[in-house]
């Protein structure tokens, strides 16, 4: 006995399975369904999904519009989308990003418009939640936007630390880690041979009066004293260029008196320096405050803080000056 014929579905059929499988689908997919009149823009029918996300009752959402559940704008664009689905053959696919309650959403909603009986037609529409995706894209993004300014950054540091290489290169001055490496070394090296040297600090005065806002001027000062401080300056010893008008110097094996001398020479070649400047001349004035280990302090902060302090008191006097730092006499 051989298995009954195959007989083909009606369409009818075919639409009853389809429509009997539709809900728990859609409730699977986490999707919302709302069916709408297409005469009057009115639920006529939701699921429990829709519903939940309206925070209302299924049946009291029956006979509602949008204007009734969403704000102005957001009810403007719904019924805009509406009308231009009604308007076509097919589906239509629209985006929709809004804030509903206090929350921020992104929805894709599919569009069908669908023959009812005796000339009723019927809007449905599948809402497809996508706030988690546009979140994980937002992050990204932001991820991504992060990592190119910190590569931005990158680049400029990359940038400037190789122009104040080639700046250094062709002054002749150290940079102030440089700087403070050899002066770490200087101070190993006086503290095991007992031997003497001096820190320097130097401060260009303020310019004259029709120099004082220009900064060209002031970068042509600062490389007019940067190459007097290269000639007169030894192998062994180092120079660096802070911010601004200031200068270390460090002279290696050499005590107050020599390092006072060396430095008086270096003030007396600024103050007859002639620097031109578009056709004019300016002059210029340099203070500096010279301290030395072991006379006038025992460590990198002291020595620091020293120096500092003979710098500020040759400006207290009116500039122009080279002023020792006090010699310690509690030294063990």
């Amino acid at each position: 006995m051989g298995d009954p014929p195959t007989s083909t579905p009606t369409p009818g059929d075919l639409q009853a399975v389809l429509g009997a499988l539709l809900p728990d689908l859609l409730a699977r997919e986490g999707r919302l369904l709302g069916v709408k009149s297409a005469n009057s823009g009115r639920y006529v029918h939701v699921n429990a999904g829709m519903a939940t996300f309206l925070r209302r009752p299924a049946p009291a959402l029956i006979g509602l519009a949008d204007a009734e559940l969403f704000d102005a704008p957001l009810a403007a664009a719904l019924r805009s989308a509406d009308q231009t689905a009604l308007a076509q053959d097919g589906a239509l696919l629209s985006e929709h990003q809004f804030e509903h309650q206090g929350a921020r959403f992104a929805f894709s909603v599919l569009r069908q418009v669908v023959a009812g009986s005796v000339g009723q037609r019927y809007l449905c529409a599948v809402w497809c939640d996508q706030s988690a995706e546009r979140r994980r894209e937002q992050q990204l993004a932001a991820a991504l936007a992060q990592i190119e300014q910190q590569q931005h950054a990158q680049g400029r540091l990359e940038r400037e630390l190789a122009e104040r290489a080639l700046n250094e290169m062709a002054s002749g001055l150290h940079s102030r880690a440089l700087f403070e490496d050899q002066l770490r070394r200087e101070l190993d090296l006086s503290t095991r041979e007992h031997r003497e040297f001096a820190l320097v600090d130097i401060e260009v005065d303020a310019l004259p009066s029709g120099f004082d806002a220009d900064a060209g001027a002031a970068e042509r000062v600062q490389d007019s004293i940067g190459r007097l401080l290269r000639s007169g300056t030894r192998a062994m010893d180092a120079t660096a260029r802070l911010d601004g008008r200031r200068f270390l110097v460090l002279l290696s094996g050499v005590g107050l008196a020599t390092a006072h001398s060396r430095m008086e020479s270096l003030r007396r070649q600024c103050a007859t320096q002639i620097v031109p400047i578009q056709g004019r001349e300016l002059r210029f004035t340099a203070s500096m405050g010279v301290a030395s280990f072991p006379h006038t302090a025992t460590d990198r902060e002291q020595l620091l803080s020293a120096s500092q302090a003979a710098l500020a008191e040759a400006q207290r006097r009116g500039g122009n000056q080279v002023t020792l730092a006090s010699i310690r006499f509690d030294r063990g």
